[in-house]
């Protein structure tokens, strides 16, 4: 078995590089950053501030996450040729506010770097392959859609909330585009967004008044019982909703997914990220999503979208304190409307992939629904569930797509 499958090589990747960098990988790459560095911090942030970390702790956190992450979305983006994205399992960052109340900062980075472990040995093993095999494509959209749409859900709701400045938000999303199509949506809404929050006085915070604080390495402390409340449910979080979803996006564009590979990477950025003190770095759903849409131009060269994102999320980790401050001065409900918009596409585009096919519909159903309700059981969020459940009544009720999946 290879380790790793082969791809066109960094040479390859760089050389078209050049070719393929125009304003639909760029935008494309820098509305997957906007997405993974608002909602997506926030929640890490809150994560920290739960479990009761410092300031500082969280910085080494945030820099593990995005730097790592980047640095892994970008070199394997340029091996392979492919928009895969890097950054970290946003449901896991959830899960770590409950989890790691009462532990130390050491504990958790101990937690972080066994959960590493797991998934670089499901990816030595090639096991992975084999869970893909049997995990039928329709299953693993659905199961992002009933994720996701909560961000669909938040438009409306933190619309109605603050009509003023998500309304505007959205209008410049909706308006932009039309003036100009070089201007992303998204960034234009964030930008009006912002402006119109900091001349009704909701922008709040001093970015004058924070001071840089650098990064660390930790040394982990291992506790048993946080291992089993934390490492294992994050593990499963990675491969079964992150790595799935990534996959099933990159295989229902047509790409020839490196499985191993990705996997391998997945649990080498845990370990690397877990000595920092942040989660799991690794490959990402719903970034991976953006950067291999239509949006961002041609197949070959989508590619170069994910190193956008990549070098952009790593540029932003180094400079987590102010990051932090500055998205953390950002109204809630403008994060929300924001993550929600970047998050059409993919939505439309997942819902469409799991039920165009006309195969797996009640196992695909089924996914969406326990994807949507957001039921987390064991401490494993419903990412995964939805997944195992999907496939249990696809089996029972639709045995035959998949024989007919195999032919």
């Amino acid at each position: 078995m290879q380790l790793f499958e082969k791809g066109p090589g960094f040479k390859s990747g760089l050389k078209d590089l050049p070719k393929h960098l125009n304003g639909n990988t760029i935008s494309s790459g820098l509305v997957s950053t906007i997405f993974g560095c608002t909602g997506p911090c926030l929640v890490t942030i809150a994560a920290a501030n739960t479990a009761g970390f410092t300031l500082a702790d969280t910085v080494t956190w945030v820099f593990g996450i995005y730097v790592f992450g980047g640095l892994l979305g970008t070199i394997l983006a340029l091996y392979y040729k492919q928009p895969i994205s890097g950054a970290y399992s946003i449901p896991g960052a959830t899960l770590m506010g409950a989890a790691l109340a009462g532990y130390t900062f050491n504990e958790a980075a101990g937690a972080f770097i066994i959960a590493g472990v797991i998934v670089l040995i499901i990816g030595v093993t090639g096991l992975i392959r084999k869970i893909m095999k049997v995990l039928p494509l329709e299953i693993v959209m659905a199961m992002v859609a009933g994720a996701m749409l909560k961000f669909g859900t938040g438009i409306v709701t933190a619309t109605k909330a603050d009509w003023l400045t998500c309304g505007a938000a959205v209008l410049a999303f909706l308006l932009f585009p039309k003036i100009s199509k070089k201007i992303p949506g998204v960034l234009a809404a964030l930008v009006v967004g912002v402006v119109v929050a900091l001349l009704r006085g909701q922008f709040a915070g001093d970015m004058g008044a924070i001071s840089f604080i650098g990064p660390r390495i930790v040394a982990p402390a291992f506790n048993g019982k946080l291992i089993l409340a934390c490492s294992i449910p994050l593990a499963a979080l990675v491969m079964g909703a992150e790595n799935a979803q990534a996959m099933g996006v990159l295989r229902a564009t047509g790409y020839d997914v490196p499985y191993n590979a990705m996997t391998v990477a997945s649990g080498i950025g845990g370990i690397v990220s877990g000595l920092f003190g942040a989660h799991n770095a690794n490959i990402a759903g719903p970034m991976t999503a953006i950067c291999a849409s239509d949006e961002a131009g041609e197949k070959e060269g989508r590619y170069v979208a994910s190193v956008v994102n990549g070098i952009t999320f790593a540029l932003f980790g180094v400079v987590a304190v102010y990051a932090i401050s500055f998205v953390s001065f950002i109204p809630s409900g403008l994060v929300s409307v924001l993550a929600g918009l970047a998050m059409i596409n993919v939505l439309i585009n997942c819902l469409k992939s799991g039920f165009s096919s006309g195969r797996f519909k009640i196992g695909a159903f089924a996914a969406l629904c326990v994807g949507l309700s957001g039921i987390s059981i064991l401490n494993i969020g419903c990412a995964f569930w939805a997944l195992v459940v999907g496939v249990v009544v696809s089996l029972i009720i639709e045995p035959q797509d998949f024989k007919a999946a195999k032919e």
